[in-house]
């Protein structure tokens, strides 16, 4: 690839590639070639250019979107994603500019960006990512495999995670659209799980029309399936139910191959939406015949899987109307997450649970009331939050708690 220089065409690098060997300043011999690109922050303030180096960069994922690698920082040696996509002019590409605004311990860290040329002169837009070693897909599919189920702990501290993360980036009125498994990072060993892949991702705009292809079918919210363009961030609470389901079930509860059977296996399982739901998810069906079709009920299809608290939870998301879906914080102040709440909970390893408690000051203050304050956190600590560095902080003073 041939330099370009960056005081020409700033960002748009593959400045050098070694190809000898070198000793890495975190001890290690390089005995493969060290990639240098000019980089700017994922969160800094200022939008500077530096230069970091790489190495041994190997893919893990492709699809439409573009290619995913898996490299090392020569200074550091931590492991990195990169998610490289093609830039094309005729779309909008909101990801890294909606990354650049969010920074959450359960969102995936915006490391550094750049841009690149390809030899056809092709252009494209790289994200350097923070690396976690599996999707949530790939750890359910290891406990499928060997016909064991994720321990209860584990359930409720990543459900708890993935809905804290939601609430945050529901706060900047920024809807993710493709809430799945295979969009949810984990270390299991500490038991963290991180929402990636905003490629999907938009900031709502009033008045604005939004298309309704969108989100993986198995996970899409019912408003979507009437083809709603007028939805807002409650599509991603449903879909963050049917991954809870999936959790017990081992596989998704709404499976089907096109959007009409969608429907169907939702009904199936809810019942026939009433005329009030059908109005709520699109007005413009509102006067389409239905029949009262009895479902078989959450309770019935989850029998000795789910407990009577895992229900509660799955009931107050899982509703046609997305009005009345629970917000994200009513659902962590359920019995469900009580555990989460005891001092003396662990890890099955006997190990302590992730942080899950240290907020933010923007998600403890703009989000809430305090009689929910008082049912989410341990009554042994103080939520006070913590600060943060993202540049979204200018704009936080904007939300309040009408954004529920």
């Amino acid at each position: 690839m041939r330099r370009v220089e960056p005081n020409t065409m700033p960002l748009y690098v593959t400045k050098k590639t070694h190809k000898r060997t070198s000793l890495a300043p975190h001890g290690k011999r390089i005995l493969m070639p060290v990639t240098t690109v000019a980089v700017r922050a994922g969160y800094a303030r200022n939008d500077h250019e530096f230069e970091i180096k790489y190495y041994d960069p190997k893919v893990i994922g492709n699809g439409t979107f573009g290619v995913v690698y898996i490299a090392t920082l020569y200074e550091t040696g931590d492991k990195i994603a990169i998610k490289k996509v093609e830039i094309d002019k005729r779309f909008k590409n909101r990801e890294l500019q909606l990354m650049k605004r969010l920074e959450h311990p359960n969102i995936v860290r915006l490391l550094y960006h750049y841009e690149s040329v390809d030899d056809h002169k092709n252009e494209y837009l790289n994200l350097m990512l923070e690396f976690l070693p599996k999707t949530f897909h790939q750890l359910l599919r290891s406990y499928k495999q060997v016909d064991a189920c994720l321990p209860s702990i584990y359930v409720k501290l990543y459900m708890f995670q993935l809905l804290r993360a939601l609430n945050y980036i529901h706060m900047h009125k920024i809807v993710h659209r493709d809430v799945k498994p295979q969009n949810l990072l984990v270390n299991h060993e500490l038991a963290l799980l991180k929402i990636c892949d905003f490629g999907s991702a938009k900031e709502l705009q009033e008045g604005d029309s939004n298309i309704t292809y969108i989100c993986s079918r198995y996970y899409r919210a019912p408003e979507l399936l009437f083809n709603s363009t007028e939805y807002g961030t409650t599509i991603d609470l449903w879909s963050a139910s049917t991954v809870m389901a999936e959790i017990y079930l081992k596989s998704p509860i709404f499976s089907a191959d096109n959007a009409i059977d969608q429907i169907v296996q939702i009904i199936k399982v809810l019942g026939a939406p009433t005329r009030k739901d059908i109005e709520s998810m699109n007005p413009k069906y509102a006067g389409v015949p239905i029949s009262d079709v009895p479902g078989i009920g959450l309770a019935k299809l989850l029998k000795g899987h789910a407990s009577s608290h895992a229900l509660e939870v799955l009931g107050s998301l899982l509703k046609y109307n997305p009005n009345e879906r629970a917000h994200p914080l009513e659902i962590l102040s359920m019995q469900f997450f009580d555990d989460l709440r005891k001092p003396e909970t662990t890890l099955p390893d006997g190990a302590p649970l992730p942080p899950i408690f240290e907020w933010y000051q923007r998600e403890v203050e703009l989000s809430y009331t305090v009689k929910l304050q008082a049912s989410i956190f341990p009554t042994r600590r103080t939520p006070a939050g913590r600060s943060s560095n993202s540049e979204s902080s200018k704009s936080d003073s904007n939300l309040s708690k009408s954004s529920w």
